[in-house]
């Protein structure tokens, strides 16, 4: 009982140590040049964010129901 009760106060404490601030750059480092045909250079939550090529939707729909699938001629039996 005195072990669950401690690693239930680590997790808590773990959890609690997360950083709510604003992102900025290292004291003497600057944010990257802004990109081509941009105006102001993006913030820190703007270089965050993924490309859509980065992390693309899926564009194949997954079966829904139960299909029989065609023969796959390599699908072979293991040679003995």
């Amino acid at each position: 009982m005195k072990r669950l009760a401690i690693i239930t106060a680590l997790a808590l404490t773990l959890a609690a140590c997360g950083q709510r601030a604003q992102l900025r750059p290292e004291a003497g480092a600057e944010l990257p040049p802004p990109p081509y045909g941009a105006s102001e250079p993006l913030d820190a939550d703007e270089l965050l964010e993924l490309d859509p090529q980065a992390a693309p939707e899926r564009s194949v729909e997954l079966r829904r129901e139960s299909e029989e699938r065609e023969d796959d001629p390599f699908d072979l039996p293991p040679e003995a």
